[in-house]
């Protein structure tokens, strides 16, 4: 911590020099006055003198006696033991008692006489001690006159001995807690401090002593303190003057900040006080190894700023020493200039900077011109803000100069001409600077503006180049983007509103322009102007509805087109009516059209078109044009059964889900979503699983004949649906939508929704589809194998029930859960058996606990453990096993350990063993479509930690006792585990599962190797003294990973022998060379990706052990 410079001027004490302490000669009694309540034992009456009994004197007051002389007697040998030396802890003992009321302060201080006058400052400083040990955990107790007759003798006690003063300071900061302490103690508490103490020649703990004394009496005794007047403030900074201690300053620095804000008197003491906390500017300080007291330099620097920022008494001294500071060449130092220039412009005003204004814009402006630190720059920028903001506050007199227009003409004259060259270097830093200045209120900004707009539009045309065309609209674009923090844009006062055609007119251009780059900067301009109300006029809004139109569907870059599309569904909430009347229909005529081109083009078109509907979908009036529009071209695409037309179905499912997430947040819009979509979803998909029956077609007049913006297409009547809907692909894809349009529903809504579908796929009540007249009953929990394709359809059931909010009611939920458990174990089709077990797991997490869960999961663990140990269907309860631990593991049921012993167990199975294993990061990972937070499982903190700790060890203890054939089993598991494991965890516990995790390198399975090198590559950067123990086997058994057949591997690989150079510099050279040699082979890899990190890694090797490296 730096203290105070030598150039401080050396203050001296208040008041006279201090008065020796009273010394004892031969023969005299030494010390102090005599303690508040002793008595001279010289004069004490003889017990029973005279001839009359006095009262008290009976049997019973006998008793009494004896006990009262019993108590005094143990406290005395309390006070001898702690006096003498031998028991600190007597103390407490002693407090305990007065506390308990066996004896009171009084007669401890009777019985502390002895040593309170004793010549040796030593017993007087033990004997002290004990009373103010006593004192602060029994200062509420006190009575006022107790406590004056304390203070008294403290404060004599000041004078003494050196060795005495820390234990009567202690004895002071427990008076100064106590609330019956009279009127004026504390001031005269704090003159004698002033006065008689030189705090800093005091220990530590002593000084924090008395800076807790003054902070006690501020809290308390504020206006009595303030009565001193400036006496206070020079006694404080007498105190203060000379501190090094962190720790102190941190309270110093609270007690400083409390003067000023508390308005205490400073008197002729401004400049004083303002060296004393000044001198530790800018803070230098580095906490040692292992700081108990966790004090960071961050701390000191924020606890001085809000000293030296919470006057303007202090500008006149402050402002000259940050334009020093901002000069020096430590980056420390002008960052805590800057950063205090910051917050002290919140109070000041013009009279405070006026001085000051051009050398802080000079040095400000060199900063940003000439370094090359992101950090100081920004730092730079927010201060010119500030002190553009702090002269735009200030209220002008009027007579008085302007300074913010001098001010700003200054910045102009020495930014505005850098802006004519945008290839320069000082192009750049001139427009931050301006934006900056700009950026601080809505004054600043029109002056600013109304000198920089028409010049940057007049460099717009001037220069003819994509890349200096695309400088200065981002320079233009930084402007516009500070319009949007004042609101409306003011036809009186607004620049942009008198430049609006040359502004519009140059933004159009570049989206016309060849040019991606530039196309993306005038995207990103387009929006903003849109989002200023009233700027564009609806003939502009027609015009960038073409635009982007254009851009999203017919630009060949497809960062144009992408950029076109978000840009869309930024401006489509505020002009819903353009957005719907104009950009809808065209895409959906594209959409459409059959035009006679290649199947590559006009599926392309089509995905654009997709995409774009799926993007402007973000008002609720839009999501009512485009739903209806997807909804018929799925209805289309789903027909064929071509490779094609799946891909066509996928992409309409990825359309619809992007709509439905931003939907979410705006409650009618979910709700017409969920109502409109996952009816039709399920009704074309159970027509789909219908058998070929050409009796019966597919009428989907329902919500076609409800809503009108479904018609029936005219080929209905003649074409069966073809069988798209049923590929694993297609279904995959319409989870999410239907999840997406469930998860955010009220509870209200969702009860609606799940009484209709619960009953759909229990009872083959078709009634809510949209068409309700089926060729066959809808039986997807019946027996046959008719009956196969409507099974696969409880994807979208579990889709639908494991998105619901965990306090829906499901009907009929124990008759489902029995289906699900029994479709899981039966079914012949994976997947069907994997999303049966799925949506039965995501039940079963939210079931409430109780008699009906635990029914429900013995029933299903005797259904899987005879399936388990023999029989076809083997892999279907290994499936249903881990789906299930995984839904317990996550609410921490009880039998999740149970069936997790039983997963161990399945790892020394030959045949089942592998899928086990891989089963483990199913356990550890996040699941996509159920399980997860997002709809609304059960997921305890820590679970993946808690996991770890009790099945860890069972893992590493299977692996020593599995034979040779099944050991990979355990690595694998293992690896999974520690792969999912949050890393600070994985660290602790590395020097235990290192070994294993080496033997899993060796491993010939490619999952493990994986697995395993991305376990490996965050320990060698966040444990390198660890992993150095072993750098001779990392290093072999990396550069053999890196000839994997395996791309994946091999770049895992590239990537840890890139970590390996962040372990120490002397444990590395050694093997240097044969990295190097090694890493040649790579760079010649037939895949880029490798061939890109082979580059990497051999790159860090080279300079392994160069200098400045």
């Amino acid at each position: 911590m730096a203290g105070p410079t030598g150039g401080a001027r050396h203050r001296g004490r208040a008041g006279s020099a201090l008065r020796p302490p009273v010394r004892a000669g031969p023969g005299v009694c030494a010390g102090p006055p005599r303690p508040p309540g002793a008595r001279d034992h010289r004069h004490r009456p003889r017990a029973g003198a005279g001839g009359v009994r006095g009262p008290g004197r009976g049997p019973c007051a006998r008793v009494s006696w004896r006990r009262a002389g019993a108590g005094a007697e143990v406290l005395a040998a309390s006070v001898r033991d702690f006096v003498s030396g031998q028991q600190d802890g007597r103390a407490a003992e002693v407090a305990a008692g007065v506390k308990d009321g066996k004896w009171t302060v009084l007669q401890l201080v009777e019985a502390l006489g002895f040593c309170l006058e004793n010549t040796d400052p030593r017993m007087r400083g033990r004997g002290i001690q004990l009373l103010s040990q006593v004192l602060l955990q029994c200062y509420s107790q006190l009575q006022e006159k107790e406590v004056l007759h304390l203070v008294l003798f403290y404060e004599s006690r000041l004078q003494d001995n050196h060795l005495v003063i820390p234990s009567v300071l202690q004895g002071l900061r427990a008076l100064s807690m106590c609330e019956v302490l009279s009127p004026g103690l504390a001031v005269s508490v704090l003159k004698a401090i002033f006065q008689e103490v030189h705090v800093q020649s005091l220990l530590q703990l002593d000084r924090h002593t008395v800076y807790s004394i003054i902070t006690n009496f501020m809290s308390t005794r504020e206006e009595e303190l303030k009565g001193l007047g400036a006496n206070f403030t020079f006694g404080f900074i007498q105190v203060m003057d000379g501190e090094k201690d962190p720790r102190n300053l941190l309270v110093a620095f609270q007690i400083v900040h409390d003067l000023i804000a508390k308005d205490y008197a400073l008197g002729p003491f401004v400049e004083e006080l303002f060296e004393v906390t000044s001198c530790y500017f800018p803070v230098d300080f580095t906490p040692p190894p292992n700081d108990p007291h966790g004090i960071q330099r961050e701390d000191l620097i924020l606890s001085l700023r809000a000293v030296l920022a919470s006057t303007t008494q202090f500008a006149e001294f402050l402002l000259p020493l940050l334009i020093e500071k901002l000069d020096s060449e430590l980056q420390s130092a002008k960052l805590d200039s800057l950063q205090t220039l910051t917050a002290c412009c919140a109070i000041y005003g013009q009279k405070e900077l006026q001085e000051f204004l051009p050398s802080l814009w000079s040095s400000l402006r060199r900063e940003v011109f000439q370094t090359a630190s992101e950090k100081i720059e920004t730092e730079c920028l927010a201060a010119l803000r500030a002190l553009s903001a702090c002269l735009s506050r200030s209220v002008l007199s009027s007579d008085s100069e302007d300074l913010l227009d001098s001010f700003l003409s200054s910045i102009l004259q020495d930014c505005r001409h850098h802006l004519c060259e945008p290839d320069m270097k000082l192009v750049w830093p001139s427009a931050k600077l301006l934006q900056a200045a700009a950026g601080a209120s809505l004054r600043t900004y029109h002056c600013i503006t109304h000198s920089v707009l028409p010049l940057l539009l007049e460099q717009y045309t001037k220069h003819t180049q994509s890349s200096q065309r695309r400088t200065i609209l981002e320079m233009l674009l930084g402007f516009l983007e500070l319009q949007q923090k004042w609101g409306h844009v003011e036809e009186d006062e607004s620049p942009l509103l008198l430049h609006q055609a040359p502004v519009c007119s140059v933004v159009f251009s570049a989206l016309l322009d060849p040019s991606v780059q530039l196309q993306l900067v005038g995207i990103k301009a387009l929006t903003v102007l849109g989002s200023l109300q009233g700027f564009l006029s609806s003939s502009n809004l027609e015009l960038v509805v073409d635009h982007l139109i254009r851009l999203a569907l017919h630009e060949e870059d497809s960062q144009s087109s992408e950029a076109a599309m978000e840009a869309a569904g930024s401006l489509a909430p505020t002009y819903p009516k353009v957005f719907s009347g104009h950009m809808v229909p065209r895409l959906e005529k594209e959409l459409q059209s059959e035009r006679e081109e290649s199947y590559y083009k006009r599926h392309s078109l089509q995905q654009r078109c997709l995409q774009a509907l799926a993007a402007v979908s973000t008002h609720t009036s839009i999501v009512k044009e485009t739903v209806p529009i997807l909804l018929q071209h799925f209805q289309n695409v789903q027909k064929g059964t071509k490779a094609k037309n799946t891909q066509d179905v996928i992409s309409v499912c990825q359309s619809l889900h992007r709509v439905a997430l931003q939907c979410q947040q705006d409650a009618e819009g979910c709700w017409y979503f969920h109502q409109t979509v996952v009816p039709c979803l399920l009704a074309m998909a159970v027509q789909a699983a219908m058998p070929g029956c050409c009796a019966c077609l597919l009428l989907l007049n329902s919500r076609l004949q409800q809503v009108p913006f479904l018609p029936l297409p005219a080929e209905s009547t003649h074409t069966l649906p073809g069988k798209a809907l049923l590929e694993e692909e297609v279904l995959a894809a319409m989870i999410p939508v239907i999840s997406a349009a469930t998860t955010h529903l009220s509870p209200e809504l969702a009860a609606q929704s799940v009484a209709h579908v619960v009953p759909l796929f229990l009872d083959g009540d078709v009634s809510f589809l949209p068409q309700n007249s089926f060729p066959c009953s809808f039986q997807p929990f019946g027996d046959g194998e008719h009956l196969e394709t409507q099974r696969r359809l409880v994807a979208l059931l579990m889709a639908f029930i494991c998105s619901l909010p965990r306090d829906v009611a499901i009907p009929q939920q124990e008759w489902l859960l029995r289906e699900l458990l029994a479709l899981s174990c039966s079914s012949n089709c994976p997947f069907t058996a994997t999303t049966a077990a799925k949506c039965f797991a995501g039940l079963v997490n939210k079931h409430p606990i109780g008699q009906q869960l635990d029914e429900i999961l013995q029933l299903a663990v005797n259904r899987m453990e005879p399936s388990l140990a023999e029989g076809p269907r083997r892999t279907q309860a290994l499936t249903l096993l881990l789906w299930v631990t995984k839904a317990l593991v996550l609410r921490y049921h009880p039998l999740s350990s149970c069936l997790t012993d039983k997963l161990l167990g399945l790892l020394g199975d030959t045949e089942l063993g592998p899928a086990t294993a891989d089963g483990f990061s199913l356990l550890m990972a996040e699941s996509p479509d159920v399980l997860h937070k997002g709809c609304h499982a059960d997921v305890r903190i820590m679970f993946r930690q808690r996991f770890f700790t009790d099945n860890v060890p069972k893992l590493v203890q299977g692996f020593h006792g599995a034979g040779p054939d099944v050991k990979a089993n355990y690595l694998k598991g293992l690896s999974h585990v520690l792969n999912h494991l949050p890393k600070p965890v994985l660290v602790t516990e590395l020097p235990t599962l290192l070994s294993l995790l080496l033997e899993a390198l060796s491993c010939s399975d490619r999952v493990v190797q994986l697995s395993t090198l991305s376990c490996l590559h965050p320990l060698l950067l966040e444990a390198p003294q660890i992993m150095s123990l072993h750098v001779d086997t990392l290093v072999t058994k990396f550069l053999n990973l890196t000839s994997s057949p395996t791309m994946a591997v091999r770049i895992a690989a590239l990537r840890c022998a890139h970590a390996l150079t962040s372990l120490p510099t002397t444990v590395l050279l050694p093997y240097k060379g044969r990295v190097i040699r090694a890493l040649a082979k790579p760079l010649d890899d037939k895949k880029r990706l490798v061939r890109k990190e082979a580059v990497a890694a051999r790159g860090e090797w080279f300079l392994l052990g160069s200098p400045g490296r």
